[in-house]
């Protein structure tokens, strides 16, 4: 692969990085006999399934595009090793046929690249400044939003946006809204619009109980509003702004991970619920309640869920680019 050619491929990988996006690197560490791929060729493959690049042509493009998916999934490296009768594998190795009869073999190594985690922050208060700072701390993507924010309030922000209606917003898997005031019904509004997998919103619960009348006056539905986490955090006893911001990000890793919270008071625990059935977002890789699963798709026969409707559409837009000529 030419030097042109792999820089190409690194500015594709920062700017799926800096997009927020998963993706795949194949590099072909060995090759022996005849084969079109070499040494040292490399390739992409997104999280919509896109393919840049080269590590050989029609004999292993597909094998390295389904075993990328399920690498994707999995968020663990592979090496597989294509040749024309597969043997028993070395350590380490998934041996797999290679298609072409030019009876080469080739072994590529598939290394994912997992996006972090993006989260918009709406408001402009200590707990926000806080909640930016131990987000970004443990690599979370952070967008703060508020009329009145300035950048260096949040130091903790990826990016600062004085209007709670930017388009860059979009895309962003948690929303949390303190905007404590007049914007509250409408950062809400927005925080919905952008149909993350969680929505917190920080206030007591009597100042959101008058929040939620008022959106279900404005036509937001129960299921929705029964979604909201208010008090956003779990209940941890806190007090400083520190502790409130911990608290909220405990319960968004505790969502992003699929897991319930675990009784923290000193008493026993009840009897834990039957475990719902889950699935893989084939964008996000997220786990994603099947019962409760507000955008689901049926493609070739199969269903598939997401944990929002961006990541929806980004799927369905790779699979009619698939069945174009």
């Amino acid at each position: 692969m030419a030097d042109r050619s792999k820089r190409e491929l690194f500015e594709l990988a920062g700017s799926l990085t800096r997009a927020g996006r998963s993706f795949v690197i194949a590099t072909v560490v060995r090759r022996d006999g005849l084969t079109s791929a070499h040494q040292g060729d490399m390739a992409i493959i997104d999280d919509a399934g896109q393919f840049h690049g080269w590590v050989g042509g029609g004999c292993t493009r597909p094998t390295v595009e389904r075993e990328a998916a399920e690498v994707l999934a999995k968020k663990k490296p592979r090496l597989i090793a294509l040749s024309p009768e597969p043997t028993e594998p070395r350590a380490g190795i998934v041996a797999l046929p290679m298609t072409c009869s030019s009876g080469g073999t080739v072994e590529i190594y598939l290394d994912p690249v997992i996006a972090s985690p993006r989260i918009v922050l709406f408001g402009r208060s200590p707990i926000i400044t806080a909640l930016a700072a131990v987000a970004h701390a443990i690599g979370y993507l952070v967008d703060v939003a508020d009329p009145d924010i300035h950048a260096d309030e949040v130091p903790g922000a990826d990016r600062v946006f004085t209007s709670i209606d930017a388009p860059e917003l979009a895309g962003a898997m948690f929303a949390v809204v303190g905007t404590m005031g007049e914007l509250d019904e409408h950062a809400v509004l927005r925080a919905l619009a952008l149909e993350p997998a969680y929505v917190g919103v920080i206030a007591s619960r009597r100042r959101y109980s008058l929040l939620r009348d008022a959106l279900a006056a404005r036509g937001v539905d129960v299921a929705t509003l029964a979604s909201i986490a208010n008090p956003a955090g779990l209940d941890l006893g806190a007090r400083e702004a520190g502790e409130v911001a911990i608290s909220i990000l405990a319960q968004i890793v505790a969502l992003r991970n699929g897991v319930a919270a675990a009784a923290i008071d000193g008493s026993q625990a009840a009897p834990a619920p039957p475990v719902a059935a889950t699935a893989i977002d084939p964008i996000c890789k997220m786990t994603v309640t099947i019962e409760t699963a507000k955008h689901v798709a049926e493609v070739d026969g199969q269903t598939f869920y997401f944990c929002c409707g961006g990541c929806k559409t980004k799927f369905l837009s790779a699979q009619r680019g698939k069945l174009l000529p």
